[in-house]
């Protein structure tokens, strides 16, 4: 695995750091087990989040004074969220989940409900959190849920269904988005925190997938469930906008875990081509083999760089709506192309599930579809022409 080009953007020593040890873990622990993962399909690997925990990886991202690394900064998230992607995409993302779970409680929470919900994260026997937007007819347009959340003395109840909800079933705690006011479209959505164990909350069975399968997906039920005002994340109707933010977040890691499977696919394609033979000599010095790989490592280098820039205005408090988007367009259609090419290197090797780039094509896919599919992407971007 190669070194990041740090010196375009000079890292602390923790910066460096916490880089180190995600790259030694993706290399030690992810890399390996990342097949048989794939192989059990709906099996959570609880083994890696539990050594992922050991050693901060989990909760990194998390404030310290709730006992996190600190570690809040969009730049130093996206640092280790392409290094754990270069192990395993769907690994990778499934470790640093509960980053996703924390921004919406950062953006609308109290520090009573900040220090409530997320302290319990950042230690060894951290639990899994999970965020529940998408509904079955309910994907890109967030703000046509139909979740209710309807007012009942001191709370809500909620009733409705949920789809494609990452960690359901395994989460302890949850990130709701529901309508308290149907009528209000958008300026009606209200988030809300629950606990796996409350009542009226049901989960369907584990959902079969093409790739990322260590990410277990399960739909969710509410039937009644009540949630106490105490656990409403801000007031009533501000949903939507923590979401709109938080978005511009999740985008932009995952632009950089979109260039971590896209690194991947690009260097093991590389190495694969310096040792195979064919017509005398190896097939990176057949010029259709290297100007392929020099498009791959073109087109990581772009995703990275735009990726960074999205991360550095949020960092900066600036408006980032646009360029997170640019980077998770950019990003999710690069990992499409390398993971591709890289099959397409190892030829028929590629195509067998003995090498790993066969996996890392399928696992791609889902880059351009989550937080919000290339259409999307593309239309957040025209808008803000």
């Amino acid at each position: 695995m190669s070194e990041l080009p740090a010196e375009l953007v000079p890292l602390t020593v923790d910066q460096r750091d916490i880089v180190e040890l995600t790259r030694a873990f993706a290399r030690d622990e992810i890399r390996p087990r990342a097949r048989a993962v794939d192989e059990a399909d709906v099996e959570t690997p609880w083994d890696l989040w539990r050594k992922a925990a050991k050693v901060g990886i989990t909760g990194f991202m998390l404030p310290e004074e709730y006992g996190g690394g600190g570690f809040t900064d969009v730049f130093t998230q996206c640092l280790v969220q392409e290094e754990l992607c270069v192990g395993d995409l769907g690994i990778g993302n499934l470790l640093c989940s509960n980053g996703f779970f924390a921004d919406p409680l950062l953006a609308l929470g109290t520090e009573e409900q900040q220090r409530a919900w997320l302290t319990p994260l950042a230690g060894p026997e951290t639990p899994m959190t999970s965020l529940a937007v998408t509904e079955p007819g309910s994907g890109s347009d967030a703000a046509s849920i139909s979740t209710t959340a309807t007012r009942t003395g001191a709370g809500y109840l909620l009733n409705g269904q949920k789809a494609w909800i990452s960690n359901a079933g395994e989460a302890e705690q949850y990130v709701v988005f529901a309508k308290t006011d149907p009528a209000r479209l958008s300026r009606g959505v209200t988030a809300f925190l629950l606990r796996k164990d409350t009542a009226g909350v049901s989960f369907g069975e584990p959902m079969r997938k093409m790739g990322q399968r260590a990410i277990v997906c399960r739909e969710i039920f509410f039937s009644d469930a009540f949630v106490p005002d105490s656990d409403r994340l801000g007031a009533e109707g501000q949903g939507f906008h923590g979401l709109m933010r938080t978005f511009d977040i999740s985008r932009t890691v995952l632009g950089a875990a979109a260039t971590g499977v896209a690194r991947a696919a690009y260097e093991y394609a590389r190495d694969y081509a310096k040792t195979r033979q064919q017509f005398g000599k190896p097939v990176i010095e057949h010029q259709a083999v290297a100007f392929r790989l020099a498009d791959m490592r073109t087109r990581v280098e772009q995703a990275r760089l735009m990726t960074w820039r999205a991360a550095k205005r949020l960092d900066a408090g600036l408006d980032a709506t646009a360029e997170a988007a640019m980077a998770k367009l950019t990003a999710s259609e690069t990992a499409a192309y390398c993971t591709w090419a890289a099959v397409q290197t190892l030829g028929g090797w590629g195509y067998s599930r003995e090498y790993p780039v066969e996996q890392w094509m399928r696992d791609a896919k889902l880059e351009e579809i989550e937080e919000g599919t290339s259409d999307i992407m593309r239309l957040v971007i025209s808008r803000g022409m």
